[in-house]
């Protein structure tokens, strides 16, 4: 397989699980606190400037996006960003329950990747999450966004705080990635096609 996101078509915009496009390819989703560069990283995996909208504005992403990737060999899901705090409590509230319905149910789910920003300890809520993805198989790739903020010194001990926080597993992966310098990406590309490979040989 040409390990190469080649086309990227947005397929569906949904809040409720009626408006998800059916099922078929498998889905990879993507979720992290609002703010943690979620559709620049998105945009990079593309190679498309404008595919996820980037907002100066945290938590405006409110729907489950669906991406088709290379004519349907996968699916990029883009996941409201979580943890921001001047979102009402019933907001929240409504996001949460609307991805946790996606997460539980959505049969072509096989992986989330989470992100967390490589400069501080991944929050509370960030543990949550991979716990609730731990719990439903879904764990295991992480990446630790804007890498070009700190030196490469740094880089290590930051991913060995992530791990530890996150309580990773030896065999799960962290990508540091930054959108802005475009680097790491290649690697988490090899990573989400690798996914599709061995869904179609279980």
């Amino acid at each position: 397989m040409d390990i190469k996101i080649k086309k990227s078509d947005i397929i569906a915009v949904a809040v409720r699980e009626d408006q998800y496009p059916p099922e078929g390819p498998v889905e990879i989703a993507f979720a992290g606190r609002s703010n943690v560069g979620k559709s620049s990283l998105l945009n990079l995996l593309t190679g498309r400037r404008k595919l996820a909208k980037i907002s100066g504005s945290p938590g405006k992403t409110r729907t489950i996006n669906f991406y088709s990737i290379n004519d349907d060999e996968l699916r990029i899901v883009d996941l409201p960003g979580y943890g921001y705090a001047k979102v009402s409590k019933s907001e929240s509230e409504k996001w949460g329950q609307m991805m946790e319905n996606y997460l539980i149910n959505r049969q072509t789910l096989v992986k989330v990747v989470q992100l967390v920003d490589i400069r501080h300890k991944p929050t509370n809520q960030d543990v949550q999450m991979y716990e609730f993805l731990k719990y439903y198989g879904l764990d295991g790739i992480v990446v630790a966004t804007k890498a070009d903020k700190i030196s490469r010194n740094q880089i290590q001990k930051a991913k060995k705080i992530i791990r530890e926080t996150l309580d990773m597993a030896p065999e799960d992966q962290i990508f540091q990635v930054s959108s802005l310098k475009k680097t790491g990406h290649e690697p988490l590309i090899e990573a989400l096609f690798s996914l599709c490979d061995k869904d179609r040989n279980e």
